[in-house]
């Protein structure tokens, strides 16, 4: 089977990288040195500290994996200058709720970096891959679990 590209924008790859770097570093150190501590405390049946830092040792390990196979297979999706008025991966998108008449301002982003809490939303979601390729002045519809809503896209940058 053949792995899938993973796109991310510039910023999203050194997050990435960053995050690697990080627990591959300073979290694994303290990680082992709680279990270091612990281990010292003698009986581990009841060490509650042990089992806790055992538990977050696997769990760092498993982002560790996750994020390597993402670096591996990610391909870093510039932003186009000569495309700028068009929405792309790494745009910045001012849209306009055309039933409630509330305005929102999201970034378009990969998979991986989606974060709908911060405005960042990934170019395979049902907004995301609507508004992809449109204008400022277009109006998109997307599919939801309401019922069918109306954008109107205000500002790309």
């Amino acid at each position: 089977m053949e792995a899938k590209e993973i796109l991310v924008t510039e910023a999203g790859y050194k997050e990435l990288v960053d995050e690697l770097e990080y627990r591959k570093t300073k979290l694994r150190k303290e990680i082992s040195e709680r279990i270091k501590g612990a281990l010292q405390e003698g009986d581990l049946s009841e060490n509650a500290e042990y089992h806790e830092s055992k538990e977050e040792q696997n769990k760092n390990e498993s982002r560790i994996i996750v994020l390597e196979h993402t670096l591996k297979y990610t391909k870093i999706v510039k932003h186009n200058e000569k495309k700028k008025d068009t929405v792309q991966i790494g745009s910045r998108v001012k849209i306009k709720d055309l039933e409630f008449d509330e305005i929102l301002e999201l970034s378009i982003v990969g998979a991986t970096e989606a974060d709908p809490v911060t405005g960042k939303i990934s170019n395979v979601s049902p907004l995301g891959s609507a508004l992809l390729g449109k204008k400022k002045g277009v109006a998109v519809s997307v599919d939801s679990p309401g019922g069918v809503v109306k954008y109107e896209i205000l500002e790309v940058n």
